[in-house]
């Protein structure tokens, strides 16, 4: 079967708003008196921002009310995107505009799959809102990565079947995710720890479209 789609995971692979996230849960959790490191944020990369308070608020010993939760939920939202909107091209990972020129030069279908609530307004601020074919976000899906849900609406609006597409993702979360909904994964990192992915590389710009058309042998 040909890969005639490409689906995108945002945080990682089309731009950089870990850093971004961090500093917002951070601010909650300082407001809560405690900090957390960069190295404990890597955990929270791929999964939704309840799964990522529930996970801050063990890592401080804290339990609080179903309403508080949504009221620093809702804080460390209001936080995270004054920090985004500030975000223009300039911000967009390097690879990222040379591959997406080759795949609309292909006539190839993108799709966005993102757990963030965010992603429509960052693809604005990054002017990449018309370089996809479809964006599946927080707002569409009720289950989070691992949970193979987010690509999946992604084939489906696309009208492609799972096995014609390729994943590209930042985080074990969102591989194993891609790998479950029954397509290839390209992970964007470090092969020792996207270990389920097909291909690893340290970023877009070290892969060609030529390279990605190639996986299709690996399918069985």
């Amino acid at each position: 079967m040909p890969i005639n789609a490409l689906l995108f995971d945002l945080d990682g692979v089309i731009v950089d708003t870990a850093i971004y996230h961090y500093q917002a849960w951070r601010r909650m959790a300082n407001t809560l008196g405690f900090d957390i490191s960069q190295e404990f944020n890597e955990q929270l990369k791929g999964i939704s921002r309840t799964e990522s308070l529930e996970i801050i608020l063990a890592h401080g010993g804290l339990t609080v009310s179903e309403n508080h939760k949504l009221e620093l939920a809702t804080q460390k939202n209001e936080w995270y995107l004054e920090l985004v909107s500030q975000m223009t091209p300039a911000n967009i990972l390097p690879g990222v505009t040379a591959l997406f020129g080759a795949v609309k030069a292909a006539h190839l279908k993108t799709a966005l799959g993102s757990v963030s609530k965010n992603a429509r307004l960052i693809l604005e601020r990054i002017g990449m809102i018309d370089d996809f074919d479809a964006i599946i976000d927080g707002t569409k899906i009720t289950r989070g990565k691992p949970d193979p849900e987010v690509f999946l609406k992604g084939a489906a609006e696309l009208e492609v079947r799972p096995d014609e597409c390729v994943v590209f993702e930042d985080a074990v979360a969102g591989i194993e995710a891609a790998k479950r909904a029954g397509m290839l994964a390209i992970g964007i990192g470090e092969p020792s720890v996207l270990t389920q992915a097909d291909l690893v590389v340290p970023s877009l710009a070290a892969l060609t479209l030529a390279e990605v058309l190639t996986l299709t042998g690996l399918k069985t």
